[in-house]
């Protein structure tokens, strides 16, 4: 039998992805050997989630695929704690040499000074106000948002900028972070610039429990529908 087949070597209690496959671009590979000793019979201990800073250039990502119906976006963090195992997103993990597997669940990066880095971007001669999206990618309000907050940042210099965007939470979890960050603002009129729609777990406890590792079954959550407005107006604070 392989080692990399043994279920003891490969399955990590409270993850989504049962594996942590060698990044693609990579000449080499690894694979766990058995040393004689019964080392592959004992079980792995449970991945501690670690987040580093994502030195990027810039925060406004862009694009021109005629595919997309937006051409800038912000992902807040790379990687996502949600862990669902049919992220579209696990593979975009390779580029900075970590794993679509487990590595894309627990080794996270967030964006430094995300919102200092953002307004000076906003403020830049030429500048063109259009919808951004925040986590077109991965989602803007994963666990890890409690903590640093980044997505609030972006969000308050969007709004004392008056700039549209659109963001989408992905799981129960992420909607609850969702339905708090709405309050950030207390007292302001609720803005016609901002579109928040939500994607809903499944129904059956069965399905949500193979699709969602993480989170388990889960009851059906009902989102309200987004309300958004694409001609709000843009201005410097």
């Amino acid at each position: 039998m392989e080692p990399r087949d043994h279920p003891l070597r490969t399955q990590r209690k409270g993850r989504g992805a049962l594996t942590n496959p060698d990044v693609r671009f990579e000449a080499c590979s690894r694979a766990a050997v058995d040393d004689g000793w019964g080392s592959l019979d004992e079980p792995l201990p449970a991945l501690a989630t670690t987040v580093d800073v994502d030195h990027a250039r810039r925060v406004l990502a862009r694009n021109d695929s005629p595919d997309v119906p937006f051409d800038r976006s912000i992902n807040p963090y790379r990687g996502c704690e949600h862990g669902c195992v049919y992220c579209f997103a696990r593979p975009s993990h390779a580029y900075y040499g970590l794993s679509p597997g487990q590595d894309f669940e627990t080794r996270l990066l967030r964006k430094a000074d995300a919102g200092a880095r953002l307004e000076a971007e906003l403020r830049r001669p030429g500048y063109r106000p259009a919808p951004v999206t925040l986590g077109a990618n991965t989602d803007p309000y994963q666990p890890i948002e409690k903590r640093y907050r980044v997505t609030r940042e972006i969000l308050e210099v969007l709004a004392a900028y008056r700039h549209p965007s659109a963001s989408s939470p992905r799981a129960r979890w992420s909607s609850a972070t969702w339905t708090c960050s709405r309050t950030w603002r207390p007292g302001a009129a609720r803005p016609s610039w901002s579109a928040s729609p939500a994607s809903t777990p499944p129904s059956s406890a069965r399905w949500s429990r193979a699709r969602h590792r993480r989170r388990g079954a889960s009851s059906w959550w009902s989102g309200s529908r987004p309300r958004a407005s694409r001609s709000a107006c843009w201005s410097p604070p």
